[in-house]
């Protein structure tokens, strides 16, 4: 049996999906429906992961987005919504599908089938959307204003944390915020090319001109960036894991 749970504002729509998820798959048990992204991250919080998440992405306290950052889930997701525009960012959230309303039975029935062809071929089953499964990450959706932008990694220089606000810097000395934590990214970005110089920053070893000592056991890093009003130093206790990542690449 596949465990789900439903999130969710819309009555109506939520009774609607329920009768065409029983049609579509028989094996599939709807364990919590939720409205709001408070409740949703309240029952992931005390709860069991399900096997599944089906989530629409505008709540009437937020983006379910935001559902991902303040709890822990390890759960696939499919996003429903009636706009698009949010594909990328769906993707950044453990997304396996994404579903327009209204629903199509056909459609469902072939994202279910998806999730068990991934479901089988992790035998057995690995957090999901971790390690060799997940596709690597080539962008980060940082926001301009009310732009949200799908920015290359390859173009991200610096990202940092200012008045406990994170930006992304681009190689074009573009600012950016994006929300996430700091560390969060840390986890997520490819190791080999980004590096957590101190707790301000994150660095890309693609823009790293040169480093040099710096108070006589840190090292103080300089950028292929002209006009970089950043002061960037390797911790003490970083220092001779940066000499190591930057000698093997």
């Amino acid at each position: 049996m596949i465990k789900t749970i439903l999130i969710e504002d819309e009555r109506l729509i939520a009774e609607e999906f329920k009768k065409i998820l029983k049609r579509a798959a028989d094996d599939t048990e709807i364990v919590g429906s939720f409205t709001t992204v408070r409740e949703s991250v309240e029952w992931l919080s005390t709860n069991e992961s399900p096997d599944l998440i089906f989530s629409d992405i505008q709540l009437a306290d937020g983006l379910s987005f935001d559902i991902f950052s303040k709890a822990h889930v390890q759960s696939p997701v499919v996003f429903i919504t009636a706009y698009d525009q949010f594909m990328v960012n769906a993707f950044e959230h453990n997304g396996i599908d994404y579903l327009l309303k209204p629903i199509d039975e056909g459609d469902l029935v072939r994202t279910l089938a998806k999730y068990r062809s991934l479901e089988k071929h992790f035998n057995p089953p690995l957090p999901f959307l971790s390690g060799i499964n997940r596709p690597q990450r080539t962008r980060l959706i940082v926001r301009k204003g009310i732009e949200h932008v799908a920015l290359k990694l390859t173009d991200v220089v610096l990202i940092y944390t200012e008045e406990k606000i994170v930006f992304v810097l681009d190689r074009d000395g573009r600012k950016y915020m994006i929300d996430r934590k700091l560390a969060d990214l840390e986890d997520e970005l490819d190791k080999s090319i980004f590096f957590r110089a101190n707790r301000q920053y994150i660095v890309n070893i693609g823009y790293v001109k040169s480093y040099k000592t710096y108070e006589r056991v840190k090292l103080q890093v300089d950028l292929s960036m002209v006009n970089l009003n950043h002061h960037i130093v390797v911790s003490q206790e970083m220092a001779p894991m940066f000499k190591k990542w930057i000698s093997e690449l």
